[in-house]
């Protein structure tokens, strides 16, 4: 089963093919006129004028002032990046052999760069979530800081990918990030030294003898093994509810956050919608577990950081169980992204669907509010506090 990408974006990775399209090109450097069109059967509709594609074309062969910056793969490459990008989806990405290779790269879990995610909110390059133990977290990047500039290019004038090309680097290195918080009257630089990136999967933790605070930070292919083996370790401590901290955790693979949520839902129970809009039918995912923790009373944490996979699962919690969210709204990435494979190593990451919550909510670009509003300032943080926590302990304990 192809496996869905629920992840926005990482700094480390991301973002192709000859022209799929199947045009035919002339041997010779000038490109002969266009006589027919190969595979004509897949555009729509069937008349489409490419002549203004090809004047440009010559005209910059015959013209331009630097021949030999005239690289014909790579104006192949920008010709489809620039189709992609006119739809103003930023999670719609074609991606060239070598971006291809560090895609699937991060998904593995393993990685080189700063370890944080970014996205696009309200067209400002953002930091979704820093990771646990990464480069990103030493240096306090936060979920919702604006990016300004990447080693001083504005963040406004990159895609998503322009940025993740400048913030990965070989691990020792630095790259400056200037940075505008809402508490800050002006951005700030911030240094920050590569890495190697291993995400981790979990932690947890046991608070008041009976409540176990478990925290996801991402649903990688390792975090289901992980999960599994810290479940048992649960099962078999007195503890008997559950914090699910689910900040900063910006999402993963969905069969992940599938096979978790089957430990917390009755089996059977609906995880997530996958809506097309239209297209076909809607397509429906079921918790498929062993429902172990069915029966424990548990609240679930969420902040700007919880995206995708996260905002997912906290939903599915909330609609079948009725289960507290207690911090920030979340960040509200719930499209779905496909990894086309194309040729010659390339491929385009591609929006196919959006998420539904159990109850039909949409999740992309409206996050799931908090039924208990709790903020964390960065005085909270300099001062060692975490008052989400705090409330979530404080309701948990007049749950039976």
């Amino acid at each position: 089963m192809r496996k869905k990408f629920l992840v926005l974006i990482f700094l480390f990775l991301i973002v192709g093919a000859s022209f799929s399209l199947g045009f035919y090109i002339g041997k010779t450097r000038v490109p002969s006129p266009i006589t027919g069109v190969i595979g004509k059967d897949l555009l729509k509709p069937e008349a489409v004028d490419f002549s203004l594609f090809w004047e440009v074309w010559r005209i910059l062969e015959k013209k331009y002032v630097d021949q030999a910056r005239l690289d014909f793969q790579e104006m192949i490459y920008g010709a489809i990046s620039g189709m992609v990008k006119s739809l103003k989806d930023p999670y719609t990405v074609f991606l060239k052999p070598q971006e291809t290779k560090k895609f699937i790269e991060e998904v593995t879990g393993v990685f080189g760069g700063i370890g944080a995610e970014i996205g696009i909110r309200k067209g400002k390059l953002m930091i979704i979530a820093p990771l646990e133990g990464t480069p990103a977290k030493r240096a306090g990047l936060k979920a919702g800081d604006e990016i300004v500039k990447v080693n001083g290019t504005l963040g406004a004038d990159l895609t998503l990918e322009e940025a993740v090309d400048l913030i990965r680097g070989e691990p020792g290195t630095e790259v400056v990030l200037t940075i505008l918080r809402k508490e800050w009257d002006t951005p700030k630089e911030i240094k920050i030294i590569r890495d190697i990136i291993k995400i981790p999967s979990l932690s947890w933790e046991i608070k008041d003898t009976e409540i176990v605070h478990l925290r996801l930070y991402h649903f990688t292919e390792q975090a289901g093994y992980d999960f599994a083996k810290a479940a048992v370790e649960i099962l078999n401590s007195p503890a008997k509810k559950i914090i699910l901290d689910l900040r900063n955790n910006p999402g993963g693979y969905l069969e992940i956050a599938q096979e978790i949520a089957g430990w917390f839902l009755k089996r059977g129970s609906i995880v997530a919608i996958e809506d097309f809009g239209g297209k076909r039918e809607q397509k429906i995912y079921r918790a498929q577990g062993n429902q172990k923790f069915l029966d424990y009373p548990m609240v679930v944490l969420i902040n700007q950081g919880s995206a995708s996979g996260s905002e997912i699962l906290a939903g599915a919690l909330r609609d079948n169980r009725q289960v507290k969210l207690i911090g920030e709204k979340t960040f509200g990435k719930g499209s779905v992204q496909e990894l086309e494979k194309l040729k010659k190593g390339s491929s385009l990451k591609i929006t196919v669907a959006r998420w539904l919550t159990p109850n039909g909510d949409l999740i992309e670009g409206q996050g799931l509010k908090p039924d208990i509003e709790v903020e964390l300032t960065e005085k909270d943080i300099e001062e060692g506090k975490d008052p989400q926590l705090e409330k979530a302990i404080e309701i948990i304990k007049k749950m039976e």
